[in-house]
């Protein structure tokens, strides 16, 4: 089994996995690089750096997982929540602007934590939502799960692939070991 984080080689993904299981560990692990950037000393600029490019990689691949595959198949299943589903590509939006601006900062700039903080505090909150009211109206819908997380899964596969050919992952990365995924 793959241990790096932004793989799902794991029980929770793969071919049994259903679309919302396999969602949720995606934000867990999400959650565990905020949690360790948060962690991070203020002098280390070198664990910052890491943690913000993985956690902008991992939410820009999730970003587009979820508008693809999860919101038109939500849509489609539940006409009465597509408000829901409006209000979480404007979340969207919010954190891939967010994320345009480390393209163009490196850690110790004035402003990085705040955005990465703001980030994470965006993020948080659309994971809530997604979880407590999204979900929960899928598991009760007509979707199939199973063949939705599937798609997630082959989609994730084909994104994580072009990542990797424009490297990445960086020779010595230790992002692993700042997130206790390791």
């Amino acid at each position: 089994m793959a241990t790096d984080a932004s793989r799902h080689d794991t029980p929770e993904h793969g071919h049994a996995a259903n679309a919302v299981e396999w969602l949720m560990n995606d934000h867990r692990t999400v959650e565990k690089l905020f949690d360790a950037y948060e962690k991070a000393g203020d002098d280390d600029l070198a664990a910052k750096g890491t943690l913000a490019r993985r956690a902008c990689e991992a939410l820009s691949v999730h970003a587009i997982l979820e508008e693809e595959i999860l919101y038109p198949a939500a849509q489609k299943a539940l006409d009465k929540h597509a408000l829901d589903v409006e209000e979480a590509y404007v979340e969207h939006f919010l954190v891939k602007t967010l994320i345009e601006r480390f393209a163009s900062m490196k850690p110790g700039d004035a402003g990085f934590d705040a955005s990465f903080k703001v980030m994470s505090e965006l993020v948080r909150h659309h994971v809530e939502e997604e979880e407590s009211e999204l979900f929960p109206a899928l598991k009760k819908s007509n979707v199939d799960l199973v063949e939705l997380g599937k798609a997630l899964d082959n989609r994730n596969a084909q994104l994580r692939k072009k990542l990797d050919e424009a490297g990445s992952r960086n020779v010595g990365d230790n992002t692993l070991a700042f997130t206790g995924l390791a």
